[in-house]
């Protein structure tokens, strides 16, 4: 198996296997009786097919298997075969009981086996197919979980059900994750707003330093000399040099819903980053039917995902009227709405405040996710309501995210991510 290869949603030498793959329907939307799969000769191809029928009388292949092939196929049919002898010990219909121990050897060894990309597709199979999440509150398996954001969010889910023994391990997992993506996001994200904040701060007699030469040469282009191949500046635009001052004040307003976890994490490592820059005000507010204000637990992202509570309904409205209600310099104020704008509350009370803050100088930012993931599932009338209102609805990439901070900071438009025909299709 090859660095390529995926099994629960991804691919096996090249060709894509998903749920309906392993019970034997479809490869990659190709039936499987004539489907071509990738590798090199014939052999490898009945090799590749037998890991992905599972064995059986039905395969066709007639391939045994060996080694670590054997091995890989162990692992496989553990989470994906129909037979009693599954990772749980039992019909993978059934629950896991006190499996713990075998669970723990199993995500060893698919480690030992496949890629970490496909390790996360199998880990988050095992949790959708196999109930895995009541194995999630014993100890020893969370220390040989591989850690990703899916994770995390399981065990955001969870936590209220831990006993006291898993927690402390818990929290273990979720601080190597978050001290992962604040190495891979904070630098940039200060950089990138450090800048626009600055920027934002222009100057009508800046120094000769502080001159945004770009800005200066462009207003005044109308006093171009021809026979001197020079522009005179009447007027100098340059931006501040910075400040201890606050500058501006983000609130990020943040759906936790069940279907929001990796957003909550990305939005609480990103809150905990902009709580750390001084000229910047930040709050954060997590809600579904009730909000709570997390802003005070911000020095530690850690403890912020761990003041939430993901699942419940949804009351958009409530939320925003709280943020409402604490912006006191509408002019400088960022308000960044993560949701997949699923309301529960009064949706006509909910645009009205979003109309009301923007039509104050509220710069609004409304996310349908903050995740690596595709398109998410969202409410397309309230997102074209928004839109209509001036606030076009997207989904985030964390690595985009500092850039649309710094067109919302500058009040410039936002840098919408492309819609490839592609991804539109599965809108």
């Amino acid at each position: 198996m090859n660095e390529g290869t995926a099994i629960g949603g991804a691919a096996v030498g090249g060709a894509a296997v998903n749920e309906a793959a392993i019970d034997g329907k479809a490869i990659d939307g190709r039936a499987v009786d004539g489907a071509a799969v990738d590798g090199g000769g014939h052999d490898e191809r009945l090799r590749r097919w037998r890991l992905v029928l599972g064995g059986g009388e039905a395969d066709g292949t007639g391939r045994s298997l060996a080694g670590t092939d054997a091995a890989m196929d162990g692992a496989l049919t553990a989470l994906y075969g129909h037979c009693k002898g599954t990772l749980a010990g039992r019909d993978r219909s059934g629950g896991l009981g006190g499996s713990a121990p075998s669970v723990a050897r199993w995500l060893g060894d698919i480690r030992t086996y496949f890629p970490r990309s496909v390790v996360q597709v199998m880990q988050r199979d095992a949790i959708d197919r196999l109930g895995l999440s009541t194995l999630l509150l014993e100890p020893e398996t969370l220390e040989a979980v591989e850690a990703d954001v899916h994770l995390v969010g399981t065990l955001l889910s969870l936590h209220k059900a831990m006993p006291e023994t898993t927690r402390e391990t818990a929290r273990a997992v979720v601080r190597k994750v978050v001290a992962d993506l604040e190495k891979r996001l904070a630098t940039r994200t200060r950089a990138t707003l450090t800048g626009a904040l600055d920027r934002s701060a222009r100057i009508s007699r800046p120094r000769h330093r502080d001159i945004d030469w770009d800005r200066t040469i462009r207003a005044n282009l109308k006093n171009y000399l021809p026979e001197h191949r020079t522009v005179v500046p009447e007027r100098l635009i340059g931006h501040g040099r910075a400040s201890q001052g606050v500058k501006k004040d983000v609130v990020l307003c943040v759906d936790q819903s069940g279907s929001m976890a990796a957003s909550v994490v990305y939005a609480s490592v990103f809150g905990a980053v902009l709580a750390s820059m001084r000229s910047i005000a930040t709050r954060l507010v997590v809600f579904d039917t009730a909000v709570a204000d997390l802003t005070d637990q911000l020095d530690d992202p850690v403890d912020v995902m761990f003041g939430t509570q993901l699942g419940g309904g949804t009351d958009i409205n409530r939320a925003l009227a709280y943020c409402q209600a604490r912006i006191t310099r509408p002019a400088d104020t960022v308000v960044v709405l993560i949701s997949d704008l699923y309301e529960g509350g009064i949706r006509d009370e909910m645009l009205k405040r979003v109309a009301a803050m923007k039509a104050s100088g509220v710069q609004f930012v409304a996310l349908l996710a903050l995740s690596d993931e595709g398109a998410p599932a969202y409410d397309r009338e309230h997102a074209a309501a928004l839109a209509a209102l001036g606030a076009p609805a997207f989904a985030c990439t964390p690595d985009l995210f500092p850039e649309v901070m710094a067109a919302a900071i500058e009040k410039r438009p936002l840098p919408l991510p492309v819609v490839t025909e592609e991804a539109a299709t599965h809108r």
